[in-house]
C-alpha cells in the first residue's frame, strides 16, 4: 500500500477504534443507544483534541443503506392510520422553525453583536449544506456558523438521547431484531434489491437524505406488506451506529476549538432557543393531535435527519413520521436559504479589492465566476 493510500486507511482505522472504544464506554455505563451516543461524543472530542478523523463517503452512504433498511423495519399498520393527519403536524412543525429564526436570530444581533448575515445563517435549524453554500457567498462569518450548527447537532444527540432513555424506562425498546424475524434468502434478497433501487432513485432525484428515506421507504414496503419482514442483524447493525457516531463527532476539527469556546454562551444560547421553541411547537401538537410525545420530540427537534430517524427506531417511536418531517423541513429551508441569500450583500474577496483600486480594467476579470472557499 502507497503512502498517500496509507494514510487515509490509518486513519480510518483510528477513527473506528476510538468511537467503538466510545460506544463501548457508554455502553458499560448502561447509557441508551450506547453505540451511536458513545462513538459521538468519543470521536468529537478526539477531533477537538487533534486527532486526525476520516469516515470515507462511501462507508458514510453504506451506513445511511443500513440505517435506513433498519428504520423502516419499525413501520407498524398503525403508522398507514396515522398519514391523514400528518400535514396538520407539519403545518404546527414549520410554524415552530420560523420561530426558531426569528427568535434565534435577534437573541444574536442584540445580545452578541453579530450581523444580520451571520445570525441569519447560523439560526437556520438543519440543512447545513445548503446554508454553508448560500452563507459562503455572503459577507457572513463562516467559522461562527459552522461551530454553532455543529455544535446544536452535538448538543441534540447528546441530550435527546437521555431524554429518550428517561421516558422510555431507561431503555431502549429496540433488540438486535426488532422490526423483523430471521427470514428465508429470498426476503433477504427482496428487501436488499428493493432498498438498493429506492435508495439510488432517493440519490438520482436529489432529495434532501434520499439515500437513507430511499431504503426507508422501501424496508417499509417489505415490512409493511410482509412480503419480507426479516430483521438487520446486531452484528452489522451495531456497527452502523458506531460509523453514524463517528460521522457526527467528526463534524469539528481541532482549528474549531479556540473558536468553540469563545462562541459558547452563543451556541447555548442559539441551542436552547431552538429547544425551547420546538418543545412549544411539540406541546401544541401533542395537544391538537394526541401523538406520542417521544416522536413529536425527534420529529420537531431542529436537525440531524438521519441520526434522529435512528433515534426513532432505536426507541420504537415512528421512524417514518420522524423521517417525513426533518425532510420537510430541510426541503422548506433548501428553497428559502437562496432566496435570503441573494438579499445580502455579496462577499466581496480583499486580493479582488487590491486589484481593483490598482487595476480597474484586470479587477473585473479576477472576480467574474469566482466562488469564494468556506472560510473566506
Amino acid at each position: 500500500m502507497s503512502g498517500i493510500a496509507a494514510a487515509p486507511a490509518a486513519r480510518l482505522v483510528l477513527t473506528l477504534l476510538i468511537g467503538t472504544l466510545g460506544g463501548w464506554a457508554a455502553f458499560l455505563l448502561g447509557l441508551p443507544v450506547a453505540w451511536l451516543l458513545g462513538a459521538t461524543v468519543a470521536v468529537a472530542a478526539a477531533s477537538l483534541a487533534g486527532a486526525a478523523i476520516h469516515i470515507p463517503n462511501t462507508l458514510r452512504d453504506a451506513t445511511f443503506f443500513v440505517l435506513g433498511i433498519q428504520a423502516g423495519s419499525g413501520v407498524t399498520p398503525e403508522v398507514v392510520q396515522q398519514l391523514a393527519i400528518w400535514p396538520i403536524s407539519f403545518a404546527i412543525q414549520m410554524i415552530g422553525v420560523a420561530g426558531v429564526v426569528v427568535l434565534t436570530n435577534l437573541f444574536l444581533r442584540r445580545v452578541f453583536g453579530w450581523d444580520r448575515e451571520t445570525a441569519l445563517f447560523a439560526s437556520l435549524p438543519g440543512a447545513m449544506s445548503f446554508v454553508l453554500a448560500a452563507a459562503s457567498e455572503t459577507r457572513a462569518d463562516m467559522t461562527r456558523i459552522i461551530v454553532v450548527q455543529s455544535t446544536r447537532l452535538l448538543l441534540l444527540i447528546g441530550a435527546l438521547t437521555p431524554l429518550l432513555g428517561w421516558l422510555e424506562g431507561g431503555e431502549p425498546v429496540a433488540s438486535g431484531l426488532r422490526g423483523g424475524i430471521v427470514g428465508e434468502p429470498w426476503q433477504y434478497a427482496a428487501l436488499i434489491g428493493s432498498s438498493l433501487a429506492l435508495a439510488w432513485a432517493g440519490v438520482r432525484s436529489r432529495v434532501p437524505g434520499g439515500l437513507i428515506l430511499g431504503a426507508l421507504l422501501a424496508s417499509a414496503l417489505m415490512h409493511g406488506t410482509e412480503i419480507a419482514p426479516v430483521a438487520i442483524p446486531a452484528w452489522i447493525a451495531t456497527p452502523a451506529l458506531v460509523v453514524l457516531g463517528c460521522t457526527i463527532g467528526g463534524r469539528l476539527r481541532r482549528e474549531d476549538r479556540r473558536a468553540m469556546a469563545e462562541l459558547l454562551p452563543a451556541s447555548l444560547g442559539a441551542f436552547a432557543i431552538g429547544i425551547v421553541v420546538s418543545g412549544l411547537a411539540g406541546l401544541a401538537s401533542l395537544a391538537v393531535l394526541g401523538l406520542a410525545f417521544g416522536k413529536i420530540a425527534l420529529a420537531y427537534a431542529p436537525g440531524a435527519l438521519e441520526a434522529l430517524t435512528v433515534l426513532a427506531f432505536q426507541f420504537d417511536l415512528d421512524p417514518a413520521y420522524v423521517a417525513a418531517h426533518h425532510v420537510v423541513r430541510f426541503v422548506c429551508l433548501a428553497l428559502v436559504v437562496p432566496l435570503l441569500a441573494r438579499r445580502l450583500p455579496r462577499r466581496v474577496d480583499e486580493r479582488s479589492v487590491v486589484a481593483r483600486e490598482a487595476a480597474p480594467g484586470e479587477a473585473a476579470r479576477d472576480t467574474e465566476g469566482r466562488v469564494p472557499d468556506r472560510d473566506g
